[in-house]
């Protein structure tokens, strides 16, 4: 009985782990290859965030991309307990390698922020300036306390920082599921619709909450 209730609840855990995994592949393959292009490629005529002259602007956007699909990858496998568990090391560089990335990732957005500004303007520079500086804080609070050996505070840190790594894909299935369902209501090409408003702060900071409320939960 037990084995016909389980079953299909595992059988769900694992297609749900598959999807994830194709998603967050596909899109860091993307966002790799893009941010390449753009730190080698004139890139006027396809996209908007390229800036003709500007190398230290694209440098910063570009960069930001490319790093940012490395470390999403690598996110993910932080989180596995079995890789935890029977290869430390591999956790552990790995984790460097993750923290150093997100670190350079907040750095590079918030340099093209304060350089360029974003596309819809001031509100949109709030959202995603106070994104970056929330990876930022995360980042260093991870390595802080896995340096400081206080594993458990690193380990809310180090969720709270893998939340922030996969903002990037969050925000862009927010979108794809949003005009699946509405044809884009409240969203315009200027990003500056209702409904891209909210999603100025919507791709990060109710997932935050949720990790805050399971972490405090966690601890009682």
């Amino acid at each position: 009985m037990g084995f016909q209730v389980w079953r299909p609840v595992g059988l769900a855990k694992y297609l749900a782990a598959a999807l994830g995994a194709v998603l967050v592949l596909a899109f860091a393959e993307y966002s790799l290859r893009f941010g390449l292009r753009g730190l080698g490629d004139d890139l006027t005529l396809e996209t908007h965030i390229y800036t003709p002259g500007g190398w230290g602007v694209n440098l910063a956007i570009f960069g930001h991309m490319a790093v940012g699909a490395v470390i999403m990858v690598l996110a993910p496998l932080q989180l596995v307990g079995r890789v935890r568990a029977r290869y430390p090391r591999v956790h552990r560089i790995t984790g460097r390698v993750v923290v150093g990335g997100a670190l350079l990732v907040a750095l590079g957005g918030l340099a093209y922020i304060g350089l360029r500004g974003t596309v819809a303007g001031p509100l949109m520079d709030l959202g995603f300036g106070l994104y970056g500086v929330l990876m930022l804080g995360a980042a260093v609070q991870a390595l802080r306390f896995a340096r400081a050996g206080d594993f458990a505070r690193h380990s809310d840190w180090a969720l709270r920082l893998f939340v922030l790594v996969m903002g990037s894909l969050i925000y862009r299935l927010h979108y794809a599921l949003w005009y699946l369902a509405t044809d884009g209501l409240g969203s315009t090409k200027a990003l500056d619709g209702p409904f891209d408003q909210v999603q100025y702060f919507a791709f990060y900071l109710p997932y935050l909450a949720v990790l805050e409320l399971w972490i405090r939960r966690r601890r009682v």
